[in-house]
């Protein structure tokens, strides 16, 4: 393990470097127009997790990349996060991961090669995890360290998962507690206490398996993963690409028992800002403080699935197979004047 801190070396933090959504939407705006590609299955338009390609035998290739800069200290912690993350969209869309290319970029005046090594290693390690190999990549000198992956995968077509085809009625379940992107601000901030350190590496370190696990379920009608645009803006997404919109119950939602004792010492990251002036205006809280929550940019959090009332009791079973409790926190219904309602 490596003695120096990666998080003096970088201006943000995992997911919470993402762009405001508000902006992004700028930024994809184009004059060119695209090529068509009848076979391009998933693409810009539903910003979902992942591309994917239809292969014409009953199978589509799925294609994504994710990189951030750090939000722990430790290389090899923070390149295993990255890597996670990055995998983490093909499990989003019900797939199985198959290679990936790493995205490095260094401070080569600031920091020796041998904590960079140590970053691909903890990047190692999650591909290994994952049973896929790190086939390669790209490296380039830059201010702050960067790390990341461009991972490929592939899925049967009957069992891709979207963000953009929930139906009315489906109950919302989560399956990584919401707060990581708190407790890594209260580290940033030397506030973090001791017994809490270890909480957050872990959530961000857990592969998204289960999307694989549940892709064959009928029943579930749209998969995304909570990361940098927070719970409000990943539900987002799924309401208006499906037409609807949620309810949530804010005290069934799962988070972390700590963070109100962070959110009192203002230990909430410029993401969760940022992702509120982006989707506040579609969303009805009763309570105003529920914002500090549920617009936490995660990193590596979990998958968010939207499931019929009649195969709830195939998913919980999932769910307590793979030690999560399953919690269900929402409903999606008919559209109303908001794209979430939280209670």
């Amino acid at each position: 393990m490596s003695e120096v801190k990666l998080t003096q070396y970088s201006h943000g933090a995992g997911c919470g470097c993402k762009i405001a959504p508000s902006v992004l939407t700028d930024i994809l705006k184009s004059n060119i127009t695209p090529i068509h590609d009848e076979k391009l299955i998933v693409g810009n338009s539903s910003r979902d997790d992942a591309a994917v390609y239809d292969m014409g035998d009953g199978t589509a290739i799925i294609s994504t990349t994710d990189f951030f800069m750090p939000i722990v200290d430790d290389a090899f912690t923070f390149g295993k996060i990255a890597a996670t993350n990055a995998i983490s969209d093909i499990y989003a869309m019900g797939g199985q991961p198959l290679l990936a290319i790493a995205i490095l970029g260094w401070p080569v005046e600031k920091l020796s090669p041998e904590v960079a090594s140590q970053v691909m290693d903890g990047g190692r390690q999650a591909c290994k995890e994952a049973g896929i190999v790190l086939a390669g990549g790209h490296s380039i000198d830059s201010p702050e360290p960067i790390f990341g992956l461009a991972v490929t995968g592939r899925v049967d077509l009957d069992k891709l998962k979207r963000n953009d085809t929930a139906t009315k009625g489906c109950k919302l379940y989560l399956t990584k507690p919401l707060g990581v992107g708190i407790l890594s601000t209260a580290q940033k901030k030397g506030l973090l206490k001791e017994e809490h350190a270890t909480i957050a590496p872990e959530l961000m370190s857990q592969l998204n398996k289960l999307g694989q696990i549940l892709a064959p379920v009928e029943g579930i009608t749209a998969m995304t993963d909570v990361t940098g645009f927070s719970l409000i803006g990943h539900l987002s997404e799924m309401c208006e690409g499906s037409g609807l919109s949620a309810h949530l119950n804010f005290a069934k939602i799962p988070k972390l028992a700590m963070l109100q004792e962070y959110i009192d010492q203002k230990c909430m990251p410029g993401g969760t800002t940022r992702n509120w002036l982006s989707y506040g205006k579609d969303v009805q809280l009763a309570d105003e403080a529920f914002k500090n929550i549920l617009c936490d940019p995660q990193t590596s959090g979990g998958l968010l699935i939207a499931v019929e009332p009649n195969a709830c009791t195939q998913v919980e079973a999932i769910l307590k197979e793979n030690n999560i409790e399953p919690i269900c926190f929402g409903e999606l219904l008919e559209q109303d004047e908001k794209l979430i309602y939280v209670e």
